[in-house]
């Protein structure tokens, strides 16, 4: 038997080929949740010049919003590990990709309308939760603004899964980079009223929102109804018939994706409205650590959305060693990102924080010196959970690749809420807004550890093989 440097010597290659692998598809990929978050960020910083209490109402509306938003692009997502499933075995790959994107977009429209009435009672729920009326009043507001583009944003998550499975994520990042200057533009004319147009504040902001939602989503369709290699798929023929096998198969692998982004929105969610119980301050110094947080977690975001594909490519040939490469790359990857992302926060949290306030030197203006003293404290410990929040995403990305979507769930629950939620409102009971956030690490950290573990135990579980089966439910002839 050979000793084990001996093997991981003959595994380097793989190792390396599997890593350029990774980043041709990982760097696109989170360069386009770069720009995806910034179109929030930008609402964030542009509504922050307003003023704290506009800046409190945006961060409730948002981590509201976020909610629903999640659980559809959770589902919206299952169309990648679906389609890579089918490049590997190439059986019926035509077919089987068409049939997994129509019922993408009919999962998202079933369920992103229940939501859309459920968004309309913000100010309800907001009030019901302890917050004070008039921001609430605000929020409500903003996130009215935002339901137009709910569902197409849904829609556009579909298209961006399938041109990644089908590995041409540059297209989605050209749309969405366009997508982030005509944000930027149309807060500038509606938020502050340039050019004549109204001045609507934090509804303004909404509205550039949706319209940069919509305008991604048909702008992605525009590209592949018209791209050689993706039009082929003709993925809008027969839209309007049901392919009721397919769109289970979806749901049984979306849904739970979906309820795991929701589990982990909802901790965040529930973690800002335990902090609005502290007052403006703590609100907004909250939503700015939160904000720059959510930047730098959209790369590892990138990079387990990469490994969804390069596990899934590797489980449809039946290759068990390749999903294991593919799986320790995205780890080593996105977690090494987040270590360094982390050490940054540490050391340069005033020019970050900066960018939030409108304000160079804090010190001289007394107004923000409390909020910025407060928002330094919390970015501290929003670079403790960057590691951990690199574990959960990896992990989460990689067991999708093998259809393994359920088992995330109970870890969420158990993380994010049995340990993150529960340490959060107890400690921030006995600490204040600083042990909320001490929770926030702790859940974090659970989830991470948990998946991981079960993609190291994958063959034992019998997960490679489970993904490895083919469909074998019949395609309705309708909906070929």
């Amino acid at each position: 038997m050979s000793p084990p440097s001996s093997a991981f010597a003959r595994r380097l290659p793989r190792l390396a080929t599997e890593a350029r692998a990774t980043l041709m598809l990982a760097v696109p990929l989170a360069a386009t949740q770069l720009a995806q978050i910034a179109i929030n960020t930008t609402d964030v910083v542009m509504v922050g010049w307003l003023g704290a209490e506009a800046l409190a109402a945006v961060a409730l509306g948002s981590g509201v919003n976020f909610v629903p938003l999640m659980f559809l692009i959770g589902v919206a997502v299952a169309v990648s590990p679906l389609v890579s499933q089918a490049r590997g075995a190439r059986s019926h790959f035509l077919r089987d990709a068409r049939r997994s994107v129509r019922q993408g977009l009919w999962a998202v429209t079933l369920l992103g309308l229940p939501c859309c009435i459920a968004l309309w009672q913000t100010e309800a729920i907001l009030i019901a939760a302890g917050q004070e009326p008039a921001v609430s009043a605000e929020a409500a507001a903003y996130v009215r603004a935002l339901v137009p583009g709910l569902i197409p944003a849904g829609w556009f998550v579909v298209l961006r899964s399938f041109v990644s499975a089908m590995e041409r994520p540059r297209s989605a990042l050209v749309v969405m980079v366009g997508a982030f200057f005509l944000n930027v533009f149309v807060n500038w004319l509606l938020i502050f009223g340039n050019l004549g147009f109204p001045r609507l504040g934090v509804v303004g902001a909404g509205v550039a929102s949706s319209i940069s939602n919509i305008a991604c989503f048909l702008a992605l369709l525009g590209f592949i109804l018209v791209d050689r290699r993706l039009k082929r798929f003709a993925i809008l023929g027969r839209l309007w018939r049901p392919d009721w096998p397919r769109l289970w198969r979806l749901l049984v692998v979306g849904v739970p994706i979906g309820a795991s982004l929701l589990l982990e929105l909802g901790l965040f969610v529930g973690s800002t409205l335990l902090m609005g119980l502290y007052g403006t301050t703590a609100l907004a110094a909250h939503q700015i650590a939160i904000q720059i947080a959510a930047v730098t977690f959209m790369v590892p975001l990138g990079v387990g959305q990469a490994a969804t594909v390069r596990v899934g490519l590797a489980a449809g040939r039946g290759d068990s060693i390749g999903v294991g490469d593919a799986g320790l790359v995205a780890v080593v990857l996105g977690v090494g990102f987040m270590a360094a992302m982390g050490l940054v926060m540490i050391a340069f949290p005033g020019p970050l924080i900066a960018a939030f306030i409108g304000v160079a030197d804090p010190a001289n203006d007394p107004s923000v010196a409390s909020l910025y003293a407060m928002a330094v404290t919390f970015l501290f410990y929003a670079a403790l959970f960057q590691v951990a929040d690199g574990m959960q995403v990896v992990g989460q990305g990689i067991l999708r690749g093998l259809s393994d979507t359920r088992a995330p769930v109970i870890f969420g629950f158990i993380g994010f809420w049995l340990v993150g939620f529960v340490a959060a409102a107890g400690l921030g009971h006995l600490y204040g807004p600083t042990g909320i956030w001490i929770g926030l690490v702790a859940g974090l950290f659970v989830v991470g550890g948990l998946c991981l573990a079960r993609f190291v135990r994958r063959d034992r579980l019998g997960l490679v093989a489970r993904a490895t089966r083919p469909d074998t439910q019949p395609e309705l002839r309708t909906a070929s």
